[in-house]
């Protein structure tokens, strides 16, 4: 069968229930747009979840100084990953302002411009990941028996990652144009992919070397590379949206800075967060074992949680952005307030849920008694704040599709690093570790807060990036 009519069957398939062709987000009602967008975010995040736990489970029957080698390199791989994800989100953003626009040729050179961008970024910070990775490792304090293992998979990530973020700007983009099923379904693919070849490259299966953790790097770059190679091929052909072009990838020094004034705070704000959590571990740290046990179990049912949060955010991003091309800005504030108001009722539910089967909950990951007193403590104080979060995201993604990246890194970076951090270390000194965990509670509520009192100043209508004179392409 042919590739491409096997790939767009397969799509058909996959996305049966969330077809999205000649969706309008400029116009008519908001929820169902914004729902097509947002669910095969959702798939294609958990998709990356079961591609996290397979690779766990398998580089786990390999040994335990691998698995722990992995848990080392994990930390410098989200920095990477969040450098990239700075990029992502401006080359979004530009299409979907120009598409909204109705500026088709000025998306396309955006769209050309980020994954030049990108792939020289990533060549890089591959380079400079790949000599620096031994020096790094020794800081993070890699046990002597861990460490080479770390080392070897670190390098191999490193030489990869310009195919990493080459998926990373091709799922962005074109989720900026609208389309959010097809990288959904190449997602699938490429995770199908590693799954399968984690085996029998980590244990030497079938005609294959016993490789170890270098085998579970080498089918992770690997797989993304072929997906990578399939974006380029989606999006050279043009046939699903954004289109690319070679003549548009050469060197534009003005709009490298656009895309770092736009792309930079995006980074700080993924990066903040995650600084944010390692940070916190200082804090529990001080507590008993069953404390920090239960901490790991409450942040990962968090993850999980606002998932659909963080999609819907991604959604309103696209919306926002082309509707404020189309010079929509009401409709753009519209789809902001919708978002939020719905991901505070389902989310609230959520946490209803959450507050009165936290025992059962947190039993799913322990069966410690101690650890579960803790975690049905830490999951009683924070699910009340669920909602909070939604409205907090559902923002946030609007201030990005307006290009207000800075807004929206000022307001995630100060709720986790200004008002988390210092309140749960001084509340832990008084109340313990309940202290902790009502400094989620708190930072959750604070940060809906000034969420919604800073879009209601409406400083993100100031923005459309396609009023400027350098969006344009070279003639």
């Amino acid at each position: 069968m042919n590739p491409r009519r096997a790939l767009s069957r397969a799509r058909s398939l996959l996305a049966a229930g969330f077809d999205q062709e000649g969706l309008d987000l400029t116009t008519g009602s908001i929820g169902k747009p914004l729902f097509l967008l947002s669910i095969p975010i959702v798939l294609t995040n958990l998709f990356q979840v079961a591609y996290n736990l397979a690779d766990t489970f398998w580089v786990g029957q390999y040994s335990t100084e691998a698995l722990a080698a992995i848990s080392f390199a994990f930390p410098m791989v989200f920095l990477l990953i969040s450098l990239g994800m700075g990029l992502a989100v401006a080359g979004s953003v530009m299409v979907a302002q120009n598409v909204g626009a109705g500026n088709e040729r000025e998306a396309e050179y955006a769209a050309s411009q980020t994954i030049a961008f990108a792939v020289v970024i990533a060549i890089v910070l591959g380079g400079a990941g790949y000599f620096l990775v031994d020096d790094l490792l020794l800081v993070f304090g890699a046990a002597p028996d861990v460490y080479p293992l770390a080392v070897e998979y670190m390098r191999i990530i490193s030489l990869g990652l310009v195919f990493m973020f080459g998926f990373l700007m091709f799922i962005s983009l074109m989720r900026g144009y609208g389309d959010t099923v097809t990288p959904m379904v190449v997602m699938f693919f490429s995770v199908l992919l590693n799954i399968v070849l984690d085996p029998f490259l980590i244990f030497g299966w079938w005609v294959f070397p016993r490789m170890g953790l270098e085998g579970a790097a080498i089918a992770t770059i690997f797989a993304r590379a072929l997906a990578f190679v399939a974006g380029l091929a989606i999006m050279f052909g043009g046939g699903r949206g954004v289109r690319i072009n070679l003549r548009d990838m050469a060197p534009d020094a003005a709009f490298a800075r656009r895309i770092v004034r736009i792309g930079l705070p995006a980074s700080i704000e993924g990066t903040g967060r995650a600084l944010s959590i390692n940070l916190m571990l200082i804090i529990v740290g001080l507590f008993s074992t069953p404390v920090v046990a239960a901490f790991g179990i409450g942040t990962r049912v968090l993850s999980v949680v606002f998932m659909p949060a963080i999609a819907v955010a991604r959604g309103v991003e696209t919306m926002s952005g082309q509707n404020i091309g189309a010079d929509r800005e009401e409709r753009a504030a519209e789809s902001a307030r919708f978002a939020a108001k719905t991901m505070f009722v389902v989310l609230s539910l959520v946490g209803v849920v959450g507050w009165l089967w936290a025992r059962s909950i947190v039993g799913v990951f322990t069966t410690n008694p101690e650890v579960v007193d803790v975690g049905v403590t830490f999951m009683r104080y924070v699910a009340p704040s669920f909602g909070f979060m939604g409205i907090m995201r559902a923002y946030n993604g609007s201030f990005r599709g307006a290009g207000k990246t800075l807004t929206a890194a000022a307001i995630a970076v100060g709720a986790n690093g200004f008002v988390r951090l210092p309140f749960a270390y001084v509340a832990s000194q008084l109340m313990g570790a309940d202290g902790i965990w009502l400094a989620f509670g708190v930072s959750n509520v604070v940060g809906a807060a000034v969420a919604y009192a800073w879009y209601q100043r409406g400083t993100w209508r100031e923005v459309s990036l396609t009023d400027e004179p350098e969006a344009s392409p070279a003639d």
